[in-house]
C-alpha cells in the first residue's frame, strides 16, 4: 500500500478520503457523538461513613460486592436519594471540591476556595463512583442529621475520600461537585446469580457516564434480543432458559443513549457466582 501512495498522489488522496468517511461511518455506528462531557458545577453538601479502612462501604445497594476487588477502590460515595435516581446512578463518577469551611484542606487566598470548579482556591478535587444509596432519617430534620432526605442532594463518602477534602472531624461540609467522565481499565464485567430460569446480572466496571438505563442478553441458540428488567441497583435480569448457551449483551448508556454490544461474554457453559468480562466498554 505504501509505494501505490507514493506513486500517485490523486490516489493517496482518494485513500485518505475514503478512510475518512470510513471512520466517520464507524464512529456514527458506535454512538461517539454521544460521548459523555462533564456536568455544570452544582452546589450539594458531603458527610462519611466507616472508618479508615472503607470497609463499610462493601457490598452496598448498587450490588458491586468487594470495591477492591471489582476495581473501585476507596474512592466511593454513596448517593442521596434523588441523585440515586432508583439505582439508575450507579456507576456514575463525580468530581468533588470542598468549598467555604475552614475544615477543607490545602485552602488558599482565604475561604475555602470558591463556586465553579478549579477558580478560586487550591483546594483539591477527588472524582469518587456512586456505589451505594444514602437512605434518608425522617426522624431527623434535613438540615439537622437528615442529610440524605429528599430533595437534598448530598454525597456519603468513604471516610478515606472525605480526607481528601477536608478534615474529618469536621463532619460535614459544603462541596461543589459535577458530573465527569468514568475513565475504566478493560471491557464491562458481568457478575451472574440467578438459577436456571432466572438470570440476574451485575453489571461492573462501566465506562463513559458509567451508568446503564436498560440490557438486552442474547444467546448463541436464540434469534433475537431478550429485553432485561431492572431489578435494582446495577442488576438487570432475564426471566428466560439460557443455560448451555453463550451469552452476549447489550447495553444502553441512561445519560447519553449510546449502546454497546458485547458479543460472547459468557460461555456456553457459563455458571452463577462467576463474573465475566468483555472486551469492550464505553469510552470516556
Amino acid at each position: 500500500m505504501a509505494s501505490v501512495v507514493q506513486r500517485s498522489g490523486r490516489f493517496s488522496n482518494f485513500l485518505l478520503v475514503a478512510l475518512w468517511v470510513l471512520l466517520g461511518m464507524v464512529r456514527l455506528s458506535h454512538g461517539s457523538v454521544s460521548y459523555f462531557k462533564p456536568s455544570k458545577w452544582t452546589l450539594a453538601h458531603a458527610t462519611f461513613y466507616g472508618d479508615d479502612t472503607a470497609s463499610a462501604t462493601m457490598g452496598g445497594a448498587c450490588g458491586y460486592g468487594n470495591l477492591f476487588n471489582n476495581g473501585y477502590g476507596v474512592d466511593t460515595t454513596a448517593l442521596s436519594t434523588v441523585l440515586f435516581n432508583n439505582g439508575y446512578a450507579c456507576g456514575s463518577c463525580y468530581q468533588l471540591k470542598c468549598v467555604q469551611s475552614p475544615w477543607c484542606n490545602h485552602v488558599s487566598g482565604g475561604g475555602g476556595g470558591g463556586y465553579g470548579g478549579s477558580s478560586g482556591g487550591s483546594a483539591p478535587t477527588i472524582a469518587v463512583t456512586a456505589t451505594n444509596l444514602c437512605p434518608p432519617n425522617w426522624y431527623e430534620p434535613s438540615d439537622a442529621g437528615g442529610w440524605c432526605n429528599p430533595p437534598r442532594q448530598h454525597f456519603d463518602l468513604s471516610k478515606p475520600a472525605f480526607e481528601k477534602l477536608a478534615f474529618w472531624k469536621a463532619g460535614i461540609i459544603p462541596v461543589m461537585y459535577r458530573r465527569v467522565p468514568c475513565p475504566r481499565k478493560g471491557g464491562i464485567r458481568f457478575y451472574f446469580q440467578g438459577n436456571p430460569y432466572w438470570l440476574l446480572v451485575y453489571v461492573m466496571n462501566v465506562g463513559g457516564a458509567g451508568d446503564i438505563s436498560k440490557m438486552w442478553v442474547k444467546g448463541s441458540k436464540t434469534s433475537q434480543w431478550l429485553s432485561m428488567s431492572h431489578n435494582w441497583g446495577a442488576s438487570y435480569q432475564a426471566f428466560a432458559q439460557l443455560a448451555g448457551q453463550s451469552l452476549s449483551f447489550k447495553l444502553k448508556s441512561y445519560s447519553t443513549g449510546e449502546t454497546l454490544i458485547a458479543y460472547n461474554v459468557a460461555p456456553q457453559y457459563w455458571t452463577v457466582g462467576m463474573t465475566y468480562q468483555a472486551n469492550v466498554n464505553f469510552k470516556a
